[in-house]
């Protein structure tokens, strides 16, 4: 790709959201007695008393991990320092290995996003329109799905599409084994709606659209594009479509310790004969895919999190303009809550908060901009038990000052 259709070096500093800097953070070991990472703290009156070391946010988290509620990174960032890191419990029991920031985990459905920034770097590129079909770009999928459902459709979650049920004790064992079965899953998608009406959420089906796309226009697979059009423009030296076999021996990925229904702890990556307790809550056993799914998940370390977010905000990823369509509020969830393009966005405590949270067994992840006031929090976790909701309900409030109620979008 031409670097100068996605961003112009000159014009990144003069651009952002909140003020963001295009500088990035330093990554840092922060062992397992959650000792802080490197923290450069901005001017004293921009900082809220809750965000600090000490503070309400950071003696929620403590708590939780005193109580074996929590295991692993939190982070909040502004404006491209570091005020609060803090790491608990373990990325690998097994070889004794301590969650730190350079750990790195799996995202599940918060990697979303990255599927549709790479179809809006394709878009500032002319190479496709948010108003093209599905059948001018990909061939095999049912006239009315090729015809009426829209870029545009599939971005923002209303496309009517329905997924068939998943075969959730299937083990793959290569990417084209992946590829294969996600595409013909999306290719047996059923219009069971309106396109352009609002749904419940983004359906498999569309994720996978997107990734096609992707694929169709660029010739390249949905992975390897992400990783060096985004990861690797962004700086992000820890996240990566990463492998089972890469997941069994990397000693820098976090491995996911599932809880079933017995109240036994398993590890999900080296244990794949045990289920999920409740599938269609939580998904399949992460440790049954080969690689995740084109256009979802991926593995990312907290501050590579910091990292695109700022990315998203300094014409590093997508020029200004564009990057507002991606987080532009396109359909209303809630009082306060909307749908942008594979990111919900709402309005808390007066100010917008771009944020994206995914879950399997083991796995909690979550990352939320707040553009108005220069903000990033990152929650990774890679066990069971995390009450995932509440912990950004309590970020939101140490970053935002007040309390997050109804109305607020939270």
């Amino acid at each position: 790709m031409d670097s100068d259709s996605v961003c112009g070096v000159n014009r990144r500093r003069l651009l952002g959201w909140g003020g963001m800097a295009a500088a990035g953070v330093v990554a840092g070991a922060s062992p397992v007695g959650a000792q802080p990472g490197h923290a450069d703290r901005a001017p004293t009156n921009q900082i809220p008393p809750d965000t600090r070391p000490g503070g309400a946010y950071d003696r929620y988290v403590a708590k939780l991990a005193a109580e074996g509620k929590f295991s692993g990174v939190v982070l909040l960032s502004h404006r491209g320092r570091t005020v609060l890191s803090r790491s608990y419990g373990m990325a690998d029991e097994a070889k004794g290995i301590a969650n730190h920031e350079g750990v790195t985990f799996s995202l599940s459905s918060a990697g979303k996003p990255f599927g549709a920034v790479a179809v809006l770097q394709l878009a500032q590129q002319g190479k496709v329109k948010l108003s093209d079909t599905v059948g001018a770009h990909l061939r095999g999928f049912a006239k009315e799905i090729a015809e009426q459902v829209t870029i545009h459709h599939v971005l923002s979650g209303t496309s009517g599409l329905d997924s068939p049920d998943e075969d959730v004790q299937r083990v793959f064992q290569s990417r084209d084994e992946v590829q294969d079965y996600y595409e013909q899953r999306a290719r047996q998608a059923k219009l069971v709606g309106v396109p352009g009406t609002p749904g419940t959420g983004h359906e498999e089906a569309e994720v996978t659209i997107s990734a096609l796309i992707v694929e169709a226009v660029t010739g390249r697979m949905y992975w390897d594009y992400v990783q060096e059009n985004i990861f690797e423009r962004c700086g992000m030296t820890g996240s990566a479509f990463y492998t089972r076999p890469q997941w069994l021996t990397d000693e820098h990925i976090a491995h996911p310790y599932m809880e079933l229904a017995d109240g036994s702890v398993v590890d999900a990556v080296r244990d794949l004969s045990k289920s999920s307790p409740d599938p269609n809550v939580l998904g399949k056993n992460p440790g049954r895919a080969f690689i995740d799914a084109p256009g979802d998940g991926g593995f990312a370390t907290a501050p590579d999190l910091v990292r695109f977010a700022h990315a998203l905000g300094d014409g590093t990823v997508l020029d200004r303009p564009w990057a507002d369509v991606l987080t532009a509020a396109k359909v209303p969830h809630g009082p306060a809550s909307f749908g942008a393009y594979g990111i919900p966005v709402s309005i808390v405590n007066g100010q917008w908060n771009y944020q994206r949270a995914g879950g399997n067994p083991g796995v909690r992840a979550n990352w939320g901009i707040y553009p108005d006031t220069g903000w990033v929090g990152v929650i990774l976790s890679n066990r069971d038990g995390s009450p995932l909701p509440e912990m950004i309900g309590q970020e939101m409030q140490a970053i935002t000052g007040g309390p997050v109620g109804a109305g607020s979008g939270g």
